[in-house]
Formats: structure tokens, C-alpha cells, sequence
């Protein structure tokens, strides 16, 4: 665990300077907004789309690593990067999310998801919410309300061709309700309009849909779990709202383990205007890292860089028995650098694994005692072994080999006796 905590460590370092000198421009020059246009330009593309909620991240692991998450996809924050992880997720989780964010704006969320085999499901919804208050030219305040909006989401998916040497490929929908409510506003005489805030309000109907990966590369630790995984998302593709478009994209991603506690994940996106692609604006990257420093706590880091729109996370994940508490930090580098930007907070319930880990155990327990009957002489009882750790699991690959090598062995000595009794 010393190498991971090395590791961060080293990370922090790296990304931490960049604080100091956003801080040094800000107070000598301007505000972090200008410096970020003169290092990164200005995307002229950018607020012409609807629906902001969808761009904020729901909370947990994926919010601390600045949203290189895709290709991670391993606990229920996947619900926002990649509808393919249900179907890979070890354990089903229960969570509840708090985003505390940008002035006064708030995000509630919630999530749950689960896995049966080869199938995986989930359900989540987000609610971003605001308070407005308008006021005439004589300073009285004539309006007020909440402005909101809400995203309600639906996940499925299945990992197909998965076994003992390959994790299979991942495929996953999400289907998406989105609804922005506006209150009602007043006329140049203070005086409301029923019905205003209705006017402006809006609702669409999304899909989500994303592919992932898991396998073995440069792998210098010994363990059953691959090291690295691959994902390929589109996100937000469906109608437009009131003419506007929805912030749809296209992500690949990437993340590898080079050695046990350590995780580095990319994600690379491409945003993609549905109703003129010359407006689409500016494609952008998110790099994370993730460390578990103890068997129960985990530190991760992450930046995401976007023209007019970066911001630096770091969070940790605190493992209590079946309840895993996430806290991030982000620095959203928008407008003048702030002693705090933004905090938000997770709990997740582990539910349990419906069995799997005790299955997967009794399999591994028959295979080597098929094993053990096979060195003995005992093939009948070898492949009574076998065939029953194929019953529990029909993907179990050293068991299809070993029966194919018994089989093998048997028609061999078949093929002798036989040729032996013909010589006689």
C-alpha cells in the first residue's frame, strides 16, 4: 500500500501547482477565466446546448477522477459515463448523492444497481435545483422560486462471450427523461405572468449507449482481475428541447493498472450538435488516478481539461464494513479562485453479491479436486469434478480443457487396446 500512497502523492504534486498559479494570475492580472483563455482559447461553441444537468457528474468515484471514469465503470457513479457497467459491476450498490455547487445551486441524487449473471440493471435519478429571485428597477423583489432540473434513468446491459480467460464485452443502454422548470416571471410593470415560467420550461427524451472491455496488458502483480479495460459511449443522443440541442457526445476511454493499488484512467470526447454539427464545440480529456492506500481507504485525483471549462478534483472513498462514504473536492476554474469551489458527498451500500463470490469459490474448489482425482488414476471421479464445476459455471474454460484432455486420453488408450488386441 506504500507504493500507491507514493504514487498519489506523486500525482498531487503535479496537479496542486496548478492552484498556486491560477491564484498568483488571479490576484495580479484578472480571474482564472482569463488565464484559462489564454492557455486553452475560447470555444465559441459552448452554452448552446440544454440541459447542464447532464454534464455534472452524479457523484462518487467518477466525480474525483474528473470524469475519466468510462472505462472504469466500477462502482454505481457509472450510471453517468457508461450504461455498459452494470453487467461488469462486482456487487449491488445502493447510493445517495449530495453536490453542494456552483453559489446556491444544489444536486440531490440517487442510485441503484444490480447484477444477475451475465445481466446487469440499474435506476437513477438527479435533481439540480436553485434559487431565483427577480427584482424590479426600484430594487423590490416582485418573483421568487426555485429554477430546476431532473434527470431520470433507466440502465441495462449484458456482457456477452464472458469466461474464465476473457471478461467479456459489455453492451449498455440508458434511457433518459431530462425536464428543466422555470418559475414564472413579470412583465416591464413587476407585474407576473401565469404561465411564464411554463413557457420556458422543457422536457426530452435521451439514450445512452456504451461498450466495455476488460482485459490483461503489462501486468506486473498476479491476480484473476484484468488490469486494464477499454469503452467506446455516446451520451444524450435524442430530440431537441424548445430548439435547443442536447449535449451530446462521443467518448473512448481508457484505464490501466500497472501495478495492484494503483488505477490511471483517460477519457477523451468529442461533443457532437445534433441540429448543426459546425457547432459542436471543442473536444476535451479528462485524466484520473486512484490509489488505495489501505485496505479501507482509497485516494484518487483527476483534471479535466476543456477550453474556458477545466477543473481539478481530488476525493478519497472510505470503506466502513458494507458502507463506502465518497467525498470530492473540485475546483471548477470559472471564475475567480475561491478557498472552497465545490463539495460533494456519497454513500453507497454494498448489498451483497447475490452469490457470486461463493460460487466462483466452489467452482475453483471442484476443478482442482477433479485435478487432484485426475493425478491419483481416478478418472471417473475426475470428471464427475469437472462436469459439475460446468454445471455452476458452463464458461469455466480450465474445466472444458481438462475434460477435452481426459477425452483425449481415454480415446488414446481405446485406440491402443484395441491394437493391441488384434495383434493377438
Amino acid at each position: 500500500m506504500r507504493t500507491g500512497a507514493a504514487v498519489f502523492l506523486t500525482v498531487l504534486l503535479v496537479f496542486f501547482p496548478l492552484f498556486s498559479v491560477h491564484a498568483e494570475f488571479s490576484d495580479d492580472y484578472g480571474n482564472v477565466t482569463d488565464y484559462l483563455h489564454l492557455i486553452y482559447g475560447i470555444d465559441n461553441n459552448a452554452g448552446l446546448t440544454v440541459f447542464p444537468i447532464l454534464n455534472i457528474p452524479i457523484g462518487g468515484g467518477a466525480e474525483s477522477m474528473a470524469g475519466a471514469f468510462s472505462a472504469i465503470s466500477n462502482d454505481v457513479s457509472f450510471i453517468d459515463f457508461n450504461p455498459a457497467g452494470s453487467s461488469m459491476l462486482e456487487r449491488t450498490e445502493l447510493a445517495f448523492f449530495h453536490n453542494n455547487w456552483i453559489a446556491d445551486t444544489k444536486i440531490e441524487g440517487a442510485a441503484y444497481a444490480a447484477r444477475f449473471g451475465n445481466f446487469g440493471f440499474a435506476a437513477g435519478m438527479k435533481w439540480l435545483y436553485m434559487p431565483f429571485t427577480e427584482y424590479n428597477i426600484y430594487g423590490e423583489r416582485v418573483s421568487n422560486g426555485y429554477y430546476s432540473e431532473g434527470v431520470a434513468t433507466l440502465n441495462a446491459s449484458y456482457n456477452f462471450f464472458s469466461g474464465y480467460y476473457f471478461s467479456g464485452v459489455s453492451v449498455g443502454i440508458n434511457v433518459k427523461g431530462a425536464f428543466r422548470l422555470m418559475p414564472d416571471y413579470t412583465d416591464d410593470f413587476s407585474n407576473i405572468l401565469g404561465g411564464s415560467g411554463l413557457s420556458q420550461s422543457a422536457a426530452s427524451v435521451m439514450a445512452d449507449i456504451g461498450f466495455l472491455t476488460r482485459f490483461n496488458m503489462l501486468k506486473a502483480f498476479n491476480s484473476r482481475e484484468k488490469n486494464a479495460s477499454a469503452a467506446i459511449v455516446m451520451r444524450n443522443f435524442g430530440l431537441p428541447a424548445l430548439d435547443e440541442p442536447l449535449p451530446s457526445s462521443v467518448s473512448a476511454a481508457f484505464s490501466w493498472r500497472p501495478i495492484r493499488p494503483v488505477t490511471i484512467a483517460l477519457d477523451f470526447t468529442l461533443p457532437v450538435n445534433l441540429m448543426d454539427i459546425s457547432l459542436s464545440e471543442m473536444p476535451y480529456a479528462a485524466l484520473g488516478i486512484s490509489a488505495n492506500i489501505t485496505r479501507f481507504l482509497s485516494m484518487r485525483a483527476g483534471f479535466l481539461y476543456k477550453a474556458g471549462s477545466s477543473r481539478i478534483s481530488v476525493g478519497s472513498a472510505v470503506q466502513l464494513n458494507n458502507i463506502s462514504v465518497d467525498i470530492n473536492y473540485t475546483l471548477d476554474l470559472l471564475t475567480q479562485l475561491q478557498p472552497l469551489n465545490r463539495v460533494s458527498l456519497g454513500v453507497r451500500f454494498d448489498m451483497g453479491d447475490r452469490g457470486r463470490r461463493e460460487l466462483s469459490s466452489r467452482v475453483d474448489e471442484l476443478y482442482l479436486l477433479g485435478l487432484e482425482a485426475f493425478s491419483h488414476g481416478n478418472w471417473a471421479d475426475a470428471r464427475l469434478c469437472w462436469n459439475e464445476a460446468l454445471r455452476l459455471n458452463p464458461r469455466y474454460e480450465p474445466a472444458l480443457e481438462s475434460l477435452a484432455m481426459l477425452n483425449d486420453r481415454e480415446e488414446l488408450i481405446q485406440n491402443v487396446d484395441e491394437l493391441y488386441r488384434l495383434d493377438f
